[in-house]
């Protein structure tokens, strides 16, 4: 497939990208609500509407930067409030508050994968339906993939490593939780020496190829997808 013009994959990324990032915090959120804490619903954050989720640098800056540069997608939305003296048990809830939102990018992984699998089925007949259909599905499985595996890393104050506060006795909580502070920095300086790929693409990889396998994908459609729009 032809690569595709600036325009055309900032029209591509734009849906999947605003889904992703606002169903991820919505997850964040609802879980939240059934543990005992109403905090995002009282403030108006447990709705699908992206504007109630936008953040200026990471749902608008950082992926149209990322467009400009080519290659890598991602970004964020502002964090659902949680309170976690609300929660009936905070230790263990506040873990599965964290653990949502990642299992809520996977399910819409496949999600996606259903996307891709009517694009391709209406791609010869209807190719002004397919054709986008096809690219944003793609897009949709590789921005899910993505926001799921970098959130379960083991840092904090990513999922992950609110995930791995949740399980440690309360000291090692608590000297754990002490890296928050330094846990962007971090997270930069991976991104920066190529550290962080290296982690990702192995996960991203397995993740990729269980969709495939599931979707029933023809054999390199999905590279040959992503690579056109990336």
């Amino acid at each position: 497939m032809d690569d595709v013009s600036l325009v055309q994959r900032i029209v591509i990324w734009s849906v999947p990208v605003l889904f992703a990032i606002t169903v991820h915090e919505v997850a964040h959120g609802w879980v939240a609500l059934k543990l005992g804490d109403r905090t995002a619903m009282m403030l108006g954050r447990l709705t699908l509407n992206p504007i109630k989720h936008i953040d200026p640098i990471g749902t608008l800056l950082v992926p149209a930067i990322m467009l400009l540069v080519g290659g890598f997608v991602f970004g964020w939305a502002k964090p659902v409030p949680v309170t976690w003296e609300n929660l009936r048990q905070p230790k263990r809830d506040m873990a599965l508050v964290a653990v949502a939102g990642p299992l809520a990018n996977l399910l819409m992984v496949f999600g996606w994968l259903i996307v891709t699998k009517v694009g391709l089925a209406t791609l010869q007949d209807l190719p002004a339906v397919g054709q986008p259909l096809l690219l944003m599905g793609v897009a949709g499985v590789f921005i899910n993939t993505v926001l799921m595996v970098l959130n379960l890393l083991p840092l904090p104050p990513l999922d992950g490593g609110r995930v791995v506060t949740g399980l440690l006795p309360g000291p090692l909580a608590w000297k754990f939780s002490r890296i928050e502070p330094y846990g962007f920095a971090i997270l930069l300086l991976l991104f920066f020496t190529n550290v962080l790929g290296k982690i990702m693409w192995p996960v991203m990889s397995l993740v990729f190829a269980a969709a495939i396998t599931v979707g029933a994908l023809p054999p390199g459609v999905f590279q040959g997808v992503l690579r056109s729009i990336l």
